[in-house]
């Protein structure tokens, strides 16, 4: 158990888990950051997975911030001077605010404004003196430290990615109605934050084309991921629909919700956030070192393509369409993503995200709900889970009943995104005291 008064956590944890009620709203300033943070990652960056390691940057700095005045953990990057008495909301603020401006486009004005505006009001709420010094000078520490360590760290590169579309069998292409490729594909080039290299997540790869396995996924996802299943339930439907949505801000949602409801300090959540984020982000990079590697078509493709695989298993249908189609009545549009299939990037995200939860609170039997940008205002915005594992189960399946991923693509998401986390609980985060 690693929380920082785990006696009396561990009771809650126990008591609420079985109780599964949705956490009542409550801000500190670390959680009112990741709002803000939120608010103008996704207005600069439309949901991608590069706004994961935006999230690590702000997150990360917040939570060294929020050590150097609770101690208790190992810095992320740095512990700087501080004093118990130091204005922890400061601290989170500055931190928080002197990321956002650096990572936030300054074509983003509106964005830009609305942190600064947030940051000047956090600044007011806290009086005048030694504390607010202190606090806002550990909080630029931390900014700067971070900074520091993530310049020329292979975001926003200014050379063309070097893209490979093919034309045979199992080799990715852009799936119609899309006809251009993503535009941050360079995510998987960036360096880690918490793993050596990208290189050691690599997956297994997907199934040879002429396997028994890959014919099952195949045919599953043909199945089930159809545009107009009939063996796809309306749950499943409605599940499908409510995952596509950016990762970090469903998990973000659960993590308020949580704090809420355990009363975690500042410093807990300062670490919880930081967890998630970090892992979140070395998953997103990892993943997409991985996507670029196999360089694998997606079902849409390869059911259209099925008489060129070379498996008496598969038949082609070239009018297939996924439930991920834009027919999909839903909004933002639906479409098969255009990045090759493996891994699932929302499964290796998922995954990260949902370890490090369990990680930190110690078990996986947590009941919660997540609240997705889907089908707002109405009751399918929202799913419960009775642990982290059933939701996360539910993102594998998701896929597929999408049609955009093979299971294979899903399970090996999954495990690529527990690798990050494992990692992350052996080397980072230790308490210290």
């Amino acid at each position: 158990m690693h929380f920082l008064r785990p006696v009396r956590l561990v009771a809650a944890v126990a008591a609420f888990a079985a109780l599964a009620l949705p956490g009542v709203a409550h801000a500190d300033a670390v959680t009112q950051w990741n709002l803000n943070a939120t608010a103008a990652v996704f207005a600069a960056n439309p949901p991608t997975p590069a706004a994961a390691l935006s999230f690590a940057m702000v997150h990360g700095a917040v939570y060294d911030a929020v050590n150097a005045i609770d101690g208790g953990y190992q810095p992320y990057l740095v512990r700087p001077p501080a004093n118990p008495w130091d204005s922890r909301e400061a601290a989170v603020a500055t931190a928080a605010y002197r990321v956002l401006v650096a990572v936030v486009p300054s074509s983003q004005t509106v964005a830009l404004a609305n942190v600064a505006a947030q940051y000047a009001s956090a600044l007011a709420a806290v009086p005048d003196g030694p504390t607010k010094v202190g606090g806002t000078a550990v909080g630029e520490a931390a900014a700067a430290a971070m900074l520091a360590a993530r310049t020329n760290d292979g975001r926003n590169p200014t050379a063309p990615f070097p893209f490979v579309f093919g034309t045979t069998a199992g080799a990715w292409r852009i799936s119609p109605p899309l006809a251009s490729p993503e535009s941050t594909p360079w995510i998987g080039n960036v360096k880690p934050f918490l793993v050596p290299s990208a290189e050691m997540l690599r997956s297994d790869g997907p199934n040879a084309l002429t396997s028994e396995a890959y014919a099952a996924d195949f045919n599953e996802v043909k199945s089930l991921g159809a545009f107009a299943s009939t063996t796809r339930t309306a749950d499943q439907t409605n599940a499908a629909i409510f995952w596509q949505a950016q990762s970090f801000g469903l998990y973000s949602g659960v993590m308020r919700s949580l704090s809420a409801r355990f009363a975690l300090t500042p410093a807990e959540n300062a670490r919880l956030f930081a967890m998630v984020a970090l892992a979140s982000a070395d998953a997103a990079i990892g993943c997409w070192n991985d996507k670029y590697y196999w360089n694998f078509w997606r079902p849409l493709d390869a059911i259209r393509l099925a008489e060129d695989d070379g498996n008496a298993a598969t038949e082609a249908d070239p009018s297939w369409r996924a439930l991920f189609d834009p027919a999909t009545a839903t909004a933002p549009a639906l479409a098969t993503p255009n990045v090759p299939d493996h891994p699932s990037g929302h499964s290796c995200l998922s995954s990260a995200a949902l370890n490090a939860m369990q990680e930190f609170f110690g078990t996986d039997k947590i009941a919660f709900d997540i609240v997705s940008s889907r089908f707002a205002g109405t009751p399918a915005q929202t799913r419960h889970f009775e642990r982290f594992s059933h939701a996360l189960k539910e993102v594998i399946d998701a896929r597929v009943w999408g049609g955009i991923h093979f299971r294979t693509a899903d399970v090996q998401g999954v495990v690529l995104g527990k690798k990050v986390a494992h990692w992350e609980r052996k080397h980072y985060f230790q308490a210290t005291d």
